[in-house]
């Protein structure tokens, strides 16, 4: 199970989330003041740790201690909160920004996700795609999946060859 937490004080949750079967457990930096120690903690609890930056915070708030100690980084491409909402095409640099200094590492995108704007999530370097309104009012949800998959792995076996 992965777990996006959108919820202030990420640490009381843990180990909530640990015992309930969570996999991997992301947060928004926004609501730590120590990103790091919340990571190990995630990693005590056998969980993968994931952190996350809402549109209006710079990807340099991920420095390279906590982009090092994360399993995964999300570029929140709307603000969180409610779905449906119009990607924000600002948020796009962000994503190139932290694949630059993160070659190997998973980043993730979420909002506004579909069809029309999977290419240039994946062009930035997102490897992995969240995509909910797009999927779930699609009148061909597999097609939709399928062109989203294709997309992001285009990319990257084009970045296998150079």
């Amino acid at each position: 199970m992965d777990c996006h937490m959108m919820v202030a004080q990420p640490e009381k949750w843990v180990n909530d989330i640990a015992d309930a079967g969570g996999a991997l457990y992301c947060f928004h930096i926004e609501a730590t003041d120590d990103a790091v120690s919340l990571i190990n903690t995630i990693h005590e609890r056998k969980m993968k740790a994931g952190v996350a930056i809402s549109p209006d915070t710079p990807s340099t708030a991920i420095t390279d201690a906590i982009g090092e100690a994360a399993d995964m980084l999300l570029v929140m491409t709307v603000y969180p909160g409610r779905g449906g909402q119009k990607f924000i095409e600002r948020c796009v640099p962000k994503v190139a920004e932290l694949r630059a200094r993160f070659p190997d590492k998973d980043i993730e995108v979420d909002g506004g996700v579909g069809p029309k704007t999977i290419d240039v999530c994946a062009e930035a370097g997102s490897n992995v795609i969240v995509a909910g309104t797009a999927i779930f009012n699609a009148a061909n949800p597999e097609e939709v999946i399928a062109t989203l998959k294709a997309s992001v792995n285009t990319v990257q076996a084009k970045a296998k060859q150079a």
